[in-house]
């Protein structure tokens, strides 16, 4: 295992009993969000009432992890620790197919390259020997 004082260990994201879910997940390398039982939805973030129709029912379920990038930016800060070593790096949100949003980073293809639209799909990204963090990128079909 890598010791976690290593300069190229990348610090995770907090785990909350909310979250917990979807990052066991991400160390199987699967994508699991949270879906409402009552308007039949996915949602993020995860939490015991759905954020749409504010019930009560929710579980979680696989989701196919595709999506197109609605919006990005090329952040040259350290904002988020975990890409540290990636500077600069770009933020985007993608709407998933499954209807939820997620914020996450693009690999494999170049900054200049990012647009509104691209097709994209979920990818894991070994942190540590255990832990992973989920990234995009560009499907088959943007290739």
């Amino acid at each position: 295992m890598m010791d976690p004082s290593h300069p190229t260990a990348k610090p995770l994201p907090r785990i909350t009993s909310d979250n917990g879910p979807f990052w066991e997940a991400c160390r199987r390398h699967e994508l699991l969000l949270p879906w409402c039982d009552a308007c039949e939805r996915s949602h993020w973030p995860p939490g015991p009432v759905c954020p749409f129709c504010f019930g009560v029912r929710t579980a979680w379920r696989s989701a196919s992890g595709r999506g197109r990038i609605s919006s990005w930016v090329v952040v040259h800060k350290e904002w988020l620790p975990a890409f540290r070593d990636d500077l600069p790096y770009n933020a985007v949100q993608v709407e998933l197919e499954e209807g939820v949003r997620l914020t996450g980073n693009v690999v494999g293809v170049p900054n200049e390259a990012l647009r509104v639209g691209l097709p994209v799909e979920v990818v894991f990204d070994d942190v540590t020997e255990t832990a992973t963090l989920p990234r995009f990128r560009p499907t088959d079909a943007a290739v």
